[in-house]
């Protein structure tokens, strides 16, 4: 097959792999959309990262041979999945190459809101040192929620199986899934007894899942995470949780105001929510890498480059 990079981001091994099965592969990265449109036509297949919007446009700028979308990552919502599906091409995703890392980066991000770790790291530096106003939470003594378990979802409850802490997981699209490491749970399970959430869920159908209502059924104050998708969660209820003492904190790795330029962050310039969590003793912020490791890199391409090719036996 002929296939086309589009995005620069790929490890080598991806490449490398499928010319060495013997399939054509090119780097249209450096082309604007109108032009790979254009060449689009000569193409089997299409490796994307997130650089374009696959939409209708793009989709039917294809030839009838075109076969497959290849998206290295997780997140799929800039892809027109259902106009895909009607044209009978596959689209490929690659969860599984950063599952370890996203789980590290939860839990990473969960010990600092419970050891106040953010702040006490800038108060000695600004040279204080403030013992009892930083006293930590066991994360033992803890119920954690995990909402969505799929491949990010297992591997956070396997990490934290260690710290000894109650997991339940709620996925709506699972049945049977309980395992050694978490126990099924209704939604409604988990706002009675949770003391930490953590998000593991796609975009699709979950646009604003974490709103006032859904934050206001939650028996107790929790600590909210988040290393899914930042439109996941409306950020003006969160920070509205947040003052009123609803939530105790948040970790966000990805953020609803991404859209708006976060490449060239211009903070000032963002909505009074995103002030409020820039400026707040009680959240941890990253800048969307819970997924991104020199392993997770190798993983996504070897876990494409095997499902091309179980997809596509010629």
């Amino acid at each position: 097959m002929n296939i086309a990079f589009i995005d620069q981001a790929a490890h080598p091994f991806l490449r490398e792999a499928l010319e060495a099965a013997g399939h054509t592969v090119a780097d249209l990265s450096a082309l604007p959309r109108a032009e790979v449109l254009t060449e689009l036509k000569n193409y089997q297949g299409l490796m994307v990262r997130s650089r374009l919007n696959i939409d209708r446009e793009l989709l039917d700028a294809a030839g009838p041979n075109f076969r497959f979308v290849a998206r290295w990552g997780v997140g799929t919502d800039h892809i027109d999945l259902d106009y895909a599906r009607s044209k009978g091409i596959t689209v490929f995703n690659s969860p599984e190459g950063s599952k370890h890392t996203v789980a590290e980066h939860t839990v990473g991000m969960l010990l600092m809101l419970l050891n106040h770790l953010g702040r006490a790291d800038r108060q000695v530096r600004e040279g204080s040192w403030v013992r009892r106003g930083n006293v930590g939470t066991e994360l033992g003594s803890l119920t954690v929620g995990l909402i969505g378990y799929g491949n990010m979802g297992q591997m956070t409850a396997r990490r934290l199986q260690g710290f000894g802490c109650r997991v339940l997981a709620h996925d709506k699209f699972r049945q049977d899934y309980g395992d050694q490491f978490a126990a099924a749970a209704s939604l409604e399970q988990i706002q009675a007894e949770a003391d930490v959430v953590s998000l593991h869920l796609f975009l699709e159908g979950n646009h604003y899942y974490v709103n006032r209502d859904w934050i206001d059924a939650f028996a107790k104050p929790f600590y909210l995470i988040n290393t899914a998708r930042g439109l996941a969660v409306n950020t003006a209820d969160l920070v509205a949780a947040m003052q009123s003492g609803k939530i105790l904190g948040a970790a966000l790795d990805v953020h609803e105001y991404e859209e708006q330029s976060f490449v060239h962050l211009e903070p000032d310039a963002l909505p009074a929510p995103f002030q409020y969590l820039r400026q707040s003793d009680h959240t941890v912020l990253t800048p969307h890498i819970a997924g991104w490791s020199a392993e997770a890199e190798e993983g996504h391409a070897r876990t494409l480059f095997a499902k091309i090719c179980a997809g596509f036996k010629e």
